[in-house]
């Protein structure tokens, strides 16, 4: 049995090949049957494509970049990050204070069901 991945993965694929082969038929073996119209149109199109489809990467990158707000000023982070560093000492402190007046119980762990209890 086929997983659905695998079958659309089929169908891709069967289309790429019969429209890769259509067009290199077009483009080459027939030798432009109606004219010099359909060697341009078969050319044209992907080319139309493939343009439209870097404009519109290029349109998201610059949309991103609009409106990603800026970074804060490296004197700010490292201002905080010093602040950090000169409460951390003052906060330990209490926290052995704290831990040292209360004493810990100790967790009791459930117990097993033996097989015959079930």
């Amino acid at each position: 049995m086929v997983s659905k991945d695998q079958a659309i993965g089929g169908v891709i694929f069967a289309v790429c090949v019969i429209i890769g082969v259509l067009y290199t038929l077009g483009l080459f073996y027939f030798g432009n049957p109606f004219g010099w119209a359909l060697s341009f149109t078969l050319v044209a199109i992907p080319v139309f494509i493939a343009f439209i489809a870097v404009m519109a990467i290029g349109a998201w990158i610059g949309w991103t970049m609009a409106t990603t707000p800026p970074p804060k000023p490296i004197e700010e982070i490292t201002s905080e990050l010093e602040e950090k560093k000169e409460e951390a000492p003052e906060t330990k402190e209490a926290e052995k204070t704290e831990a040292a007046a209360e004493p810990k119980e100790e967790e009791k762990k459930p117990e097993k069901k033996t097989k015959k209890e079930k």
